[in-house]
């Protein structure tokens, strides 16, 4: 992790546009190069990020999953912040194209219903992995303009050696149903997709997650 000065900051910085904020100030910058840089502050002085900062588990799990044979962004810099909160920031290209819930938002209903097989997957894929992507869902994925899928905002996830038990496989599926929008398109309007394009990898869990 290279930590930066406020002058250095302030100068990789210089006119770059903000694309999300909070009540603590820009969370992401598109930097003038179309980089981008995606800060995380801490909350409270002690908690598990004073160990393993977001910004480093950010960085460390898109490499893990480009070598594990998914998309997600590359990443360029970690960095240490100044200031006296030990706030820290992820540089990294950005993967380029929609997220998928734009895409079944513009989409006929029979290309909803391929993306939403392929989302299944993609998922079953990440699963047999033994990636437990706690946020993930159609915001965070991307349809890139070469067709395939690609993962963003994975901060929120671990990667262990062995494929996802059941539970874990439920708990991630139960975490989709908190977007109205997506639980519609998911578990009512295309489940037969979600459970067609899941059971493809995952034949024998897939008729336990969607039974009937």
């Amino acid at each position: 992790m290279q930590r930066l000065s406020q002058q250095e900051l302030e100068g990789l910085s210089d006119n770059a546009e903000v694309l999300e904020s909070d009540g603590l100030g820009a969370k992401v910058l598109k930097l003038h190069d179309g980089s981008f840089l995606k800060l995380f502050r801490k909350r409270s002085r002690w908690s598990s990020e004073t160990l393993r900062p977001y910004a480093r588990r950010f960085a460390e799990n898109a490499r893990d999953l480009q070598r594990l044979g998914f998309i997600s962004p590359q990443i360029i810099q970690v960095y240490a912040l100044p200031g006296p909160v030990n706030a820290t920031a992820v540089h990294y290209w950005p993967l380029p194209g929609k997220t998928l819930r734009q895409a079944l938002s513009q989409g006929s209903a029979e290309q909803r219903e391929r993306l939403v097989e392929r989302f299944g997957e993609l998922l079953a894929k990440l699963h047999e992995a033994g990636v437990y992507f706690r946020s993930v869902h159609l915001g965070n994925v991307l349809l890139l303009p070469d067709d395939q899928l690609g993962l963003i905002d994975l901060a929120d996830m671990r990667i262990g050696r062995f494929a996802l038990s059941l539970g874990k496989r439920r708990r991630n599926l139960k975490h989709m149903r908190r977007y109205a929008e997506d639980s519609r398109w998911l578990f009512e309007e295309y489940r037969h997709a979600l459970r067609s394009g899941y059971g493809r990898l995952a034949g024998r869990t897939a008729q336990q997650l969607f039974p009937g």
